[in-house]
């Protein structure tokens, strides 16, 4: 058989402006895994309030963080793939999950180079309803209608992976070597406390308490918060942080309901009214600088920060196209092409 790759991120709209924004979002927040109501609930939602007020906003923000090149998690998605394909010999392919490089699209362009097996790559460390399981249900459904001899192996969530966690450490101490500052924000992307609970796998553990998530269970396979607050466990043992140094938070939230908690722009309010003058961020539930990563947070959360003291505001880059990430993300692929058991 004959193997390929294809590596999915989020994706992204084709332009900053309002119509393609639109486009972008409908397709984003009608995904019953991002929105998780009932349909009509959702429909009325989305096209109906969402889609008539936010394309505006959303463009305006974009257009802040747009490269000459286009977006930049396209960019820099497309950045990985390249070099990921100097180390491996199996044809790579991208696929945004969102917008106009479709997985359907990426799928065919493996296919036609006569690939019949293909390791499916989210570019997620952590698991959750939103981001892998969308990934691999729309994959599935793609292979059943389009692709039946197509046979296709996920990649796991790597969040707690030693080499992972060593290449995430390193990356955060050298962008942050020689720099003094006083809190280090660990800052991953918020879902609604019912995604956690609806992922539990034994429908009882998780209770979006301070001891589930610290507490040994089958359910942690596919818990997105535990798997945050492991990252930043693994990675402050890792670089020896002192306790109070650091914290976890959450960003990113959408309606009324509970989300994970503590909210990002609460906890760097916070930080600043309590005197810290020098913090830095980081963004370990992207691979990929994005809008969340670029404009949300090294732009309104630098703007939150000063508003309130704070002076020193140092944001670190996601891994992007890192050497070190490269040579691990190669690895691993080539590593299945041998075995392809290890991947799981």
């Amino acid at each position: 058989m004959k193997k390929g790759i294809l590596l999915v991120n989020l994706g992204s709209p084709d332009s900053p402006e309002p119509k393609d924004v639109k486009k972008y979002l409908g397709e984003f927040l009608m995904d019953e895994r991002v929105i998780d109501i009932p349909l009509l609930a959702r429909t009325a939602l989305v096209k109906g309030i969402i889609l008539n007020t936010r394309p505006k906003q959303s463009a305006a923000a974009y257009k802040k963080i747009w490269w000459d090149e286009g977006s930049p998690l396209i960019v820099l998605s497309e950045r990985l793939q390249n070099k990921i394909q100097k180390q491996v010999e199996q044809p790579v392919a991208l696929a945004m999950r969102y917008g106009s490089m479709t997985i359907k699209k990426s799928l065919q362009e493996l296919v036609d180079k006569g690939v019949d097996e293909v390791l499916l790559f989210p570019l997620y460390p952590q698991f959750a309803m939103a981001t892998t399981e969308t990934i691999t249900v729309l994959t599935e459904e793609l292979r059943q209608q389009y692709f039946p001899n197509l046979k296709i192996e996920s990649v796991p969530a790597f969040y707690n992976k030693p080499d992972y966690i060593e290449v995430l450490s390193n990356a955060i101490k050298n962008h942050l070597k020689g720099n003094d500052y006083e809190h280090l924000l660990f800052s991953y992307h918020g879902v609604p406390e019912r995604h956690i609970r609806k992922s539990d796998v034994t429908k009882s553990h998780c209770k979006i308490d301070k001891s589930c998530c610290v507490t040994a269970s089958k359910a942690h396979e596919f818990c997105y918060k535990h798997q945050c607050l492991e990252v930043t466990r693994l990675v402050a043992e890792k670089l020896q942080f002192k306790e109070g140094t650091y914290s976890t938070s959450f960003q990113s939230r959408l309606g009324f309901d509970p989300w994970l908690q503590p909210y990002t722009d609460r906890t760097i309010e916070r930080l600043g009214k309590q005197g810290i003058k020098n913090m830095a961020i980081v963004t370990p539930a992207f691979v990929s600088d994005c809008l969340e990563t670029l404009e949300e947070i090294a732009m309104e959360g630098g703007d939150i920060f000063h508003e309130v003291g704070g002076k020193e505001f140092t944001v670190v880059p996601c891994l992007n196209d890192d050497a070190a990430f490269v040579d691990l993300l190669s690895k691993w692929i080539n590593n299945w092409v041998k075995t392809p058991e290890a991947v799981s």
